[in-house]
């Protein structure tokens, strides 16, 4: 499949491995172009198995992602709604169509990453933050509105709500470290460490069946508000969906006749014997 024509970015793929890199001048800012880019990128996604994991990076030495374009977010209506009248909006319906995709998602963050652009961060699966060069900001309140591209939902769901509140209301910058302590990014890594890192967890991953990796994410987000037996009951249902799309099955069959769980030395090197029964198939 082909990821071209983009306006706001581009897209190379390699290994199993699709590299979107964030380049429109001069600040990387979040308007309509951007979100139909994001929009008609998701679609190919959606029906791409041969890409399993999607990197999320930016080519501007300082800004990943700025902010929402003020441009649109002027037009908004002055005019309160009632529950049933409102509907998504184009910037929550594009970041949760990301959220949902088949693959797994990085952020790879080196430069300012603000408002929508945090949001957008939040939107992927993982998010790994260059120290000294990625800050991160929730402006809303400030002008007047509230994080409207899960900036207030998700921010709830992966910090908690004291810390999702502070953050929110406080609106202030923090730098990548502060971000890894409060949980907001998976993790800070000097700015030379985070492009090799980033690559060897992306090629790690590709590795594995596509179904299993979707079924995994599916999985994790569909059970994380759930009671308990819910949730489990969620996991089963998507064991079932993997195991019928993978060779998960004939993989257990010859670890089994190989007699492989066994063998001291294969639970001494299971990371790399989980490579090597990618051959299985």
């Amino acid at each position: 499949m082909e990821y071209q024509n983009f306006t706001t970015f581009t897209v190379q793929t390699d290994s199993g491995i699709a590299w979107v890199t964030f380049d429109y001048p001069p600040v990387n800012v979040q308007g309509l172009l951007m979100l139909a880019d994001l929009n008609r990128l998701a679609q190919k996604l959606e029906s791409d198995r041969a890409i399993k994991v999607v990197v999320f990076q930016s080519s501007h030495p300082e800004i990943f992602v700025c902010h929402a374009d003020t441009e649109f977010l002027k037009e908004m209506s002055t005019a309160a709604v009632s529950r049933d009248e409102v509907s998504l909006l184009d910037l929550q319906v594009v970041l949760e169509r990301i959220s949902k995709l088949p693959q797994a998602t990085i952020a790879k963050i080196e430069g300012f990453a603000r408002g929508g652009g945090h949001e957008f961060a939040l939107a992927c699966d993982m998010r790994f933050a260059a120290r000294g060069k990625a800050r991160f900001m929730q402006m809303e309140v400030g002008m007047g509105i509230l994080p409207c591209g899960g900036g207030a939902s998700r921010m709830a769901r992966q910090v908690g709500l004291g810390r999702a509140l502070e953050i929110v209301l406080a609106a202030r910058d923090f730098d990548a470290d502060e971000a890894e302590r409060c949980g907001t990014v998976n993790r800070t890594l000097d700015a030379d460490e985070i492009g090799p890192f980033v690559e060897a967890m992306a090629k790690r991953i590709a590795l594995w069946p596509a179904e299993s990796i979707n079924a995994t994410k599916q999985a994790v987000y569909e059970s994380v508000d759930l009671p308990i037996h819910d949730a489990l009951r969620a996991e089963a249902y998507w064991l079932y969906q993997a195991t019928s799309q993978t060779p998960a099955i004939k993989r257990f069959q010859w670890a089994d006749e190989q007699g492989a769980q066994f063998d001291m030395d294969n639970q001494r090197r299971w990371p790399e014997m989980l490579v090597d029964v990618q051959e299985v198939q």
